[in-house]
């Protein structure tokens, strides 16, 4: 039985103003500098707010639509600690959260068969959103890390120089 599908999943075009498509490029290059790294930082932030923006208009917006909004596990978005948004599965009392709920709303009978499709599409594109954003989470992270362990690298640098300068300055310079 072919059921008409009422979820949309995303296509290719919904990301292109995202221009994901030549953005890891720039992730293996020589990073010289701070500045450089935290600007990187900001574009992987910037990339995974946009994605999550993304996934509460157009994802989660058809979820929460009928015929969705009927079943007994909904989609919804949760925050993190960190401020990063995840789309999850909930039951109605939100007293439980997780795959293991899809799952079980899917394999039983009660739920109509003409829906089985769409809540597959809706949970593998789910997967693939939560995935993407936490990547871009770690990433941007991962370069302010590393920025800073760069600048504690250049204060010891010149640390070092300053104090060599003031050892031969003396030495050039008697008291």
């Amino acid at each position: 039985m072919n059921a008409p599908n009422r979820f949309a999943v995303l296509e290719q075009t919904a990301f292109q103003r995202l221009e994901h498509a030549g953005y890891l490029k720039g992730l293996l290059r020589p990073f010289k500098s701070k500045g450089a790294l935290e600007s990187w930082a900001s574009q992987c932030e910037g990339l995974r707010d946009d994605l999550i923006a993304l996934a509460l208009r157009q994802v989660l917006a058809q979820a929460r639509s009928h015929p969705f909004n009927l079943l007994p596990v909904q989609l919804a978005q949760q925050t993190t600690g960190a401020g990063t948004t995840f789309l999850r599965w909930r039951n109605l009392d939100r007293s439980s959260m997780g795959v293991a709920l899809w799952q079980e709303m899917v394999a039983h009978p009660a739920t109509p068969l003409s829906l089985v499709g769409d809540l597959h599409a809706m949970e593998i594109q789910r997967a693939v959103l939560n995935m993407q954003i936490s990547l871009l989470h770690t990433l941007a992270r991962q370069a302010q890390d590393c920025a800073s362990k760069l600048a504690q690298a250049d204060d010891t640098h010149l640390r070092r120089l300053r104090s060599a300068s003031a050892a031969t300055h003396e030495r050039v310079m008697p008291r």
